[in-house]
C-alpha cells in the first residue's frame, strides 16, 4: 500500500531539474509494505529514461543478497554494498543522474549532509528505510531525511493479526538490539491496536 503526498508529482519534479538541482524522495514505512519495491520501480524507470543510475545499500544487510536490494516480493536490483556513508561517496560517479539508496535507517548520521550535497549538485536521490524501529520510536537518521525531502512516500503493510492498516514492525524473537537484521522469521507487521513495542516471542509470556 503506497500512499503519495500532494508535492510529489512530475510537475514539481521537472520545476526542480530546470532550476538545475535535484532533490530528495524518501520513501518511509514499516516492514512489508513494499519500500524497497517502490525503489526498486522508480530506478527501473530512470533507466528506461536513459538515466545514469547508482544504487547503494548498507553492507549489514544481507538477508537476500550480497549485491542487491531486494523486495520480500522477490524483486531485485544491482547495488553497491558500503559500510558507512563515506565509503558510499567515494563510489557516487560525477555523471550519475540518479542515485538510489535502500535500508537508509542502517547508515550513520552523516547521510543527511550527504545527501543534502548530492541533491544540490543535481543528483535525484531516492532514499528508502524504516521510519520507526522495534518499538515504535522514530528510526535515525530516517526522521531527519523525512525533515529535508522534497518529496515523501508512505508506505503501509496489513497487520497479521487483525488485517488492518499496519504501520509498525513487530519484533518476534527475543533481542533488545536495536538493530536485529531479519525478515518473517524475526517480523510481523501490525496496526496499531495489535502492536507490543518490545519482543514478542512465545517465550516471553510462559
Amino acid at each position: 500500500m503506497v500512499e503519495e503526498f500532494a508535492f510529489d508529482n512530475a510537475d514539481e519534479r521537472r520545476k526542480v531539474r530546470q532550476n538545475g538541482t535535484g532533490w530528495i524522495e524518501v520513501i518511509a514505512g514499516s516492514m512489508f509494505s513494499g519500500k524497497s519495491e517502490e525503489l526498486i520501480r522508480r530506478l527501473k524507470r530512470a533507466r528506461i529514461a536513459r538515466q545514469k543510475v547508482q544504487v547503494f545499500k548498507p553492507q549489514i544487510d544481507a538477508r537476500y543478497s550480497i549485491e542487491e536490494i531486494a523486495s520480500h516480493s522477490g524483486q531485485k536490483h544491482d547495488s553497491i554494498p558500503v559500510a558507512n556513508t563515506a565509503e558510499m561517496l567515494g563510489h557516487v560517479q560525477h555523471d550519475t543522474e540518479v542515485i538510489g539508496i535502500d535500508e537508509g535507517q542502517f547508515f550513520d548520521m552523516a547521510i543527511i549532509d550527504a545527501v543534502n550535497t548530492l541533491a544540490a549538485s543535481g543528483k535525484r536521490v531516492i532514499i528508502a528505510g524504516l521510519d520507526q524501529d522495534y518499538t515504535g520510536r522514530p528510526f535515525e537518521p530516517m526522521p531527519q531525511l523525512l525533515s529535508i525531502a522534497e518529496f515523501i512516500t508512505k508506505t503501509h503493510a496489513i497487520c497479521v493479526k487483525c488485517g488492518s492498516t499496519a504501520n509498525y514492525s513487530q519484533r518476534t524473537v527475543e533481542s533488545e538490539a536495536r538493530v536485529e537484521v531479519g525478515a518473517a522469521d524475526k517480523y510481523e507487521a501490525r496496526c496499531r491496536q495489535c502492536f507490543i513495542p518490545h519482543a514478542d516471542s512465545p517465550t516471553l509470556h510462559d
